[in-house]
């Protein structure tokens, strides 16, 4: 996880999964011929999202060599990566392309590692929202995951329960969403066991609703459905 600026408009100080929102790049018809993995038009473009603020927001990159591609294939090692991150920044400023990163290495994105986790959407009365698609993927071994310093802070590996606990002692803040996720993650014990799991459960799009408990106290009621810990969240909880 990272832990977002404190400066930053949305979720300062929070600790996060690394994300953000997708761009023009993101959708270019020539990464079909750079990317493992089928999928439609839309769900190829979240998926290269994904691994482009990754490989921004934690140096970390989903990718194989092009000429040893396909499901299952070795992902690039940390010789590769080191080379890459000084372009980190360029790419995040969209002062260069992530397809001509990939491209000049000779590369293609790992798409098919992704396994799709979750879809929340923030509620309608919220001024600024979000439509969210989290994934999880097994982490290659030989990368070292460092934060950017500019919307991410530090960079940490914990497991979802210690995330969780660190929250409720009052040591992080953690938004309704992620602490969602992490319970869900907090399930299973290993990355191996999540995806193997999570890779045969349908996704239900999350979309909060406003409402109220029996005691007439505001809270954002979720699907049950969606099979997270809870289906409620007192809106005095809500960190944004």
């Amino acid at each position: 996880m990272v832990e977002r600026h404190y400066e930053i408009d949305f979720a300062a100080g929070a600790l996060v999964f690394p994300g953000g929102k997708s761009t023009e790049d993101d959708f270019r018809e020539e990464w079909v011929d750079h990317s493992d993995g089928e999928h439609g038009d839309e769900e190829q473009a979240a998926r290269i999202s994904a691994v482009r603020e990754a490989f921004e927001e934690t140096g970390v990159v989903l990718a194989r060599a092009r000429s040893n591609r396909g499901e299952g294939a070795p992902l690039v090692g940390s010789d590769l990566v080191e080379v890459m991150a000084p372009h980190r920044a360029a790419v995040d400023r969209g002062e260069e392309s992530f397809l001509e990163l990939i491209r000049k290495h000779d590369l293609v994105l790992a798409l098919d590692t992704l396994v799709h986790f979750g879809h929340w959407i923030t509620p309608d009365m919220m001024p600024k929202r979000f439509d969210t698609h989290f994934y999880i993927a097994a982490a290659p071994e030989e990368q070292i995951a460092r934060h950017d310093g500019r919307e991410t802070t530090d960079a940490v590996w914990l497991g979802p329960q210690e995330a969780l606990d660190k929250e409720a002692a009052g040591e992080a803040t953690i938004i309704f969403p992620t602490r969602m996720n992490l319970g869900k993650l907090a399930e299973v014990d290993t990355a191996t066991a999540a995806i193997k799991r999570f890779q045969q459960e349908p996704v239900v799009t999350v979309l909060p609703v406003m409402g109220k408990t029996d005691d007439g106290k505001p809270c954002l009621n979720i699907p049950a459905e969606a099979g997270y810990i809870q289906s409620v969240e007192l809106l005095e909880r809500v960190k944004v």
